[in-house]
This record gives structure tokens, sequence and C-alpha cells, in this order.
């Protein structure tokens, strides 16, 4: 939403890391310092003094790869849009993702469900490369029957927009929410307000970040997997495994510095012929800045808790939290004006991949297990 009224996103993801950051402070001190500690299982607090460092190095591990993810997804929303990017980046964290922490949690996942269910998500994820390729065909065509009438309406919108250009900024809304969704004015109003410019550039940008993205998602649960439940044996004699609270404090640790780091250094030297940009502008740079934070939190905790529950039920099952392209899926259409006015093969396509995806999730969610014994120190 920020990126299409033109903020820079290392703007906003400089700001969503903050409270992503926070959030984990959160559940580390609260939920992770509930109730008495034992050996086997020591508070937040008194694990951080324990030689825990190799399950430590797989939690940041995590953190790293989920940073690296969030910011590819950050860029190809432009290119790809909400609805497509979700789904092919979930199904990816599902299909290579599950699949090793099916093996990490010593199968307690149903593998006659589970995997059936991972090859409905590999489905999406081919069914979401056409959705992007049917669409931006879509658009191509919309823009090269553009007529000298459409101009004229276009520069008719664009004087209105001039009139009441302040109390659209004191409202939030882009020009582009002034005309009707999927329209070539439309395409064209947000090109101009948008940060990220997309015109003339090749289809293959949005469809690469969107894969790097979720090959970076499929393995921050593995890692962090490994962390909570030392699998491969790293840690020490009756050194006890790191709890979710801790492991996820860690976690957050590295995500925060490398958000920090990468995005500092796009304020200097921008990619994707992005405007250059500074630590005082973004100081400044207060328009929006509540939804930023909001989404940092929203995401700290959902991690939080998808770990949680993989901890209890298996991290494979657990992945049915990539159920989330369901609902960015509705933000995208009715918020943002995604495939308005597009053709009926897009739609069958779109609807298509939607479908496969609910089924894929409902299967993953069936397969559950449940975790014989807590993790405890080794013997």
């Amino acid at each position: 939403m920020l990126e299409r009224r033109g903020r820079l996103p290392q703007h906003t993801y400089l700001d969503y890391s903050i409270t992503n950051f926070c959030a984990a402070l959160f559940i580390a001190f609260t939920f992770g310092e509930i109730g008495k500690g034992t050996p086997d299982e020591p508070n937040f607090l008194a694990q951080l003094a324990q030689d825990n460092w190799p399950s430590v190095l797989f939690a940041m591990g995590g953190g790293v790869v989920l940073s690296l993810g969030n910011l590819a997804s950050q860029y190809a929303f432009a290119f790809v849009g909400l609805s497509v990017t979700e789904v092919i980046t979930a199904s990816i964290t599902v299909v290579i993702g599950t699949t090793l922490n099916y093996f990490l949690d010593d199968k307690i996942n149903k593998a006659e469900i589970l995997f059936p269910g991972v090859g409905c998500f590999l489905v999406a994820v081919f069914l979401g490369s056409s959705v992007h390729s049917s669409n931006a065909s879509d658009n191509k065509a919309k823009l090269s029957n553009y007529t000298s009438d459409c101009k004229e309406a276009a520069i008719s919108s664009s004087k209105e927009v001039d009139l009441v250009k302040s109390k659209d900024l004191e409202r939030g809304s882009s020009s582009a929410d002034n005309v009707e969704a999927g329209t070539a004015v439309f395409l064209i109003e947000l090109e101009e307000r948008r940060a990220i410019k997309v015109f003339g550039k090749s289809t293959m940008i949005g469809l690469a970040l969107t894969f790097s993205a979720g090959l970076c998602f499929s393995m921050f649960s593995p890692a962090f997997n490994l962390a909570t439940n030392d699998q491969w044996q790293t840690l020490k004699k009756g050194v006890p495994h790191l709890t979710v609270y801790t492991a996820f404090f860690y976690f957050s640790i590295s995500c925060f510095v490398i958000a920090m780091i990468l995005n500092i250094t796009f304020l200097y030297r921008p990619v994707l012929n992005l405007p250059k940009s500074s630590l005082k502008a973004y100081l400044a740079d207060s328009d929006g800045r509540i939804w930023a934070l909001l989404a940092g939190l929203l995401c700290g905790f959902g991690n939080g808790l998808q770990f949680m529950g993989g901890q209890a039920a298996g991290y494979a099952a657990a992945d049915a939290v990539q159920a989330l392209p369901l609902v960015s899926t509705f933000w995208g259409v009715v918020l943002f004006g995604e495939y308005r006015r597009s053709s009926r093969r897009t739609y069958i396509l779109l609807g298509s991949m939607l479908f496969m995806f609910i089924v894929a999730v409902g299967v993953l969610m069936a397969s559950s297990g449940h975790r014989s014994s807590s993790h405890t120190a080794k013997e």
C-alpha cells in the first residue's frame, strides 16, 4: 500500500523491522519468563548465559533468510502483485520447507496426507506463474489500445486530481484511487505515483524476485526447527535445547540486523532505479509510518505463534500458516484493484490457483501430528 502511494520501500522496511524485533522482545520477556524454569526447560534469561551457540547459530541463520525473503518479496509486490507473490512464495515455502521439516520432525506428520498436499502447492506455483504472465499480457493490451479519447480522459482526470491533491494526501489516497481500477488510465496514474516503476521492465524480474523470496522463506522454518530440537546433536552433553522463545529472540536479532544493514545501504545505493535517499530523509518521512510499524508487529507476533504451533504439532503442519495468500488475494483485488478488467483466461487461472491452494492448505492441516515428548537435554 505504501509503495503504491510513493513511499520508498527502504523507508517502509526500516520501520517494519523495528516493531518486528519489538514483538520478539515482548514474547521473550513474557511467554519466555512465565512460570518457574526447570533444568530441561530454563526460562529465557537463564538460557542467555548457557553454552548453546550451535543452536543459536541455526536460529540466527533462519532470521537471515527470512529477512532476505521479506526484502525480495517487498520489491516483488510491485512487479507481480500481492496475490501471485504470496501464493508462489508460500507454495515454494511449503514444497521445500515442509518436506525438510517432515524429516527433521522424525516423520510425526502423516506422509500419505502431507505429500499429496505438497504436490498441490507445487501445482499452485505453476498456476501462479501463469496468472502473472497472463495478467501482464492483459495490461500490455490495455496500454497498447489506449486511444486518444482515453488520453483526454487521463488529462482531465489529472487536472481533477491536482485540484484535490491536498485532500488526497490528507486521506493517504493516490490519484489512481479516483479512476476505475483495471483501466489503462488507472495503470498509468498508478505508475506515476508509485515508488517502484514497473513499466517497460521484463516480467521475469518480478518472477525472479518472487522465486528468490520463496527459496529464502523455505529455509527459515527448518533452521528454527534445528535450533529448538537439535536433531543433528550439535549441543554439548547436558545443555538443554533452546526454548521457542529464546530461539525466536536470536532469530529476530539476526533478522533485524540484516534488514538494517541492507536497507540503509539501499538508501544510498538503491536498486531497480529507485531514487537515492538518506537516514535524514528516512527520519523525516512520517507519511504512512504507522502502517509500516503495524506491519512489523503483525509479522513478529505471527512468526512467534507459528513457531509455538510448530513445536507442539510439528513444523510441517504449522506451515499451514502459509494460507495467508487467501487473505492477501482478497486485499489485492478489493483494496488494490488487482486483476480488474482482466481477460477470461486470467480469471480462470486465478481461480484455479486459489482453488488448488485451498485444497493444499486443507490437506496440510489434516497431516498434523503430535510431538510425543518435549525436547530435553541429551543424556
